[in-house]
């Protein structure tokens, strides 16, 4: 044994001559990286990377430097904060990237008739209530914002953007009743974007400076959109990411039942837009991880739903018993199907002087669906099935919802035994599988999704 320790200690100490220290030095150091890859001549070098969720946002800028995640980057002597540089300036769009096209806007747009949307009603009332927009050129969004847009191939606004966008760039709080799928994700995140560009990230960035130049510290999010599940947060993070695609804006999300130090390593990259249910958001502000005292935008969406779910202690713990700004000073907005007294009251306690958007009928069965009831025998229902999806065109989607988790394996199994691109999502599946059945539904690369009973009510949030 002596032996051995004596040739390994001489092995080492071989390490220890000046050339050799020169070529670890020459491969390791960061004086001799050079210039990061996003400022070199190759354009955005890292940025477009992501990783196994697809994620991007250019964290090659936002996750690194000083790890701040409000734009600082330090090495090389590049600061997007210098007080003499251009790229302070949170409107101007950044660099494109190729493949982070690709990811955030291959998709289609699928299901939305417009010529519906023209016939539905819309009453908007309040004092001093902004006109509607007929276009989204009606309203000024900036360039950012008009290039997302562009690239997510919205030809003009439903009739919920209309009216909620212009309200919400004149920063009035609203409290909209709308149907599912009438698009009013995008009616709440285009304005709030469109705002955090123009105006930058204020008092948020001295903040999370002031906790630390370095260490891993509690993000201020500027923006806080809570929803009822985390297959809706997942949703709605998604359009974020695809609205602040080449802005200086960061989105995250967080919801239960998913790996919390993952969430929490995302956080600490930096933070800007946060998506959260309530219950995994007051576990992050207890443990310190988010601060709201910075928040100037608050949406609370599908609210009859998260009420319904027993969320309102959680929901006012969050709002009232914390940090965030009061009514009056933040900007807050609220989206319901429904307009019942529990959400009344809640509109009351959190919202200043609010307009009142109804579209349709509030509490209606959305009229872009089509109820259509066959009675099929037992025997006979998979060959129906089969007859229903060879007369659906080659781009349509079909969710087929079924009773029980064995029955949605077995219909799986049958159908892509039968040649069909299908996938399945019910109560036995992990989060991660249930995101990436949800992925590839929307996507189109599996068109067919066969659900249970009990992942309707996340499903079609």
């Amino acid at each position: 044994y002596l032996l051995h320790i004596l040739k390994l200690k001489k092995h080492l100490s071989g390490w220890s001559t000046s050339k050799d220290k020169d070529a670890y030095s020459s491969f390791g150091s960061r004086d001799s990286r050079g210039k990061p890859s996003y400022f070199s001549d190759r354009g955005s070098g890292s940025r477009g990377r992501f990783d196994d969720r697809g994620r991007s946002d250019y964290e090659g800028i936002s996750s690194r430097g000083d790890r701040t995640g409000f734009g600082k980057y330090e090495r090389s002597g590049h600061s997007r904060w210098s007080d003499k540089s251009d790229e302070d300036d949170w409107s101007k769009p950044l660099p494109p990237s190729e493949r982070l096209e690709q990811v955030l806007f291959s998709g289609g747009n699928t299901g939305i008739n417009f010529e519906k949307y023209d016939d539905i009603p819309v009453e908007a009332t309040g004092n001093n209530c902004p006109p509607h927009i007929e276009n989204f050129s009606d309203v000024e969004m900036g360039e950012i914002i008009m290039g997302n847009i562009e690239l997510t191939r919205y030809t003009r606004p439903t009739p919920v953007q209309k009216h909620a966008i212009p309200i919400i760039k004149e920063k009035r709080d609203l409290m909209a009743c709308a149907q599912t799928g009438s698009g009013k994700t995008a009616a709440f995140l285009l304005p709030i974007l469109s705002q955090i560009y123009t105006d930058g990230p204020g008092e948020a960035l001295k903040a999370v400076k002031e906790n630390g130049r370095y260490g891993r510290r509690k993000q201020y999010p500027i923006s806080l959109v809570l929803a009822p599940t985390r297959e809706l947060a997942v949703q709605i993070y998604e359009e974020a990411r695809k609205f602040s695609y080449r802005s200086r804006v960061r989105p995250c999300v967080v919801y239960g039942g998913a790996d919390i130090g993952q969430q929490i390593r995302d956080l600490e990259r930096g933070c800007h837009l946060l998506v959260a249910t309530p219950g995994r958001l007051v576990d992050m502000m207890e443990r310190g991880k988010i601060g709201l005292d910075f928040c100037k935008y608050l949406v609370l969406d599908e609210a009859d739903r998260m009420l319904d779910m027993g969320f309102e202690p959680q929901i006012r713990r969050i709002v009232e018993q914390d940090t965030m700004p009061p009514k009056g000073v933040r900007h807050t907005m609220m989206f319901s199907a429904t307009f019942p007294k529990e959400i009344q009251m809640l509109a009351r306690d959190f919202l200043d002087e609010y307009i009142f958007l109804a579209v349709g009928r509030v509490g209606s069965t959305s009229e872009n669906i089509t109820q259509k009831v066959v009675w099929v025998e037992e025997l006979d229902k998979r060959s129906f099935l089969l007859d229903l999806l060879n007369a659906t065109g080659k781009d349509s989607l079909t969710l087929v919802f079924v009773e029980t988790k064995k029955g949605a394996d077995s219909l799986e199994d049958f159908l892509y035994h039968e040649g069909y691109a299908c996938t399945s999502i019910h109560g036995d599946r992990s989060q991660r599988d249930r995101e990436e059945a949800l992925h590839q539904f929307r996507s189109g690369k599996s068109p067919i999704l066969v659900a249970t009973a009990v992942c309707i009510f996340l499903f079609l949030s």
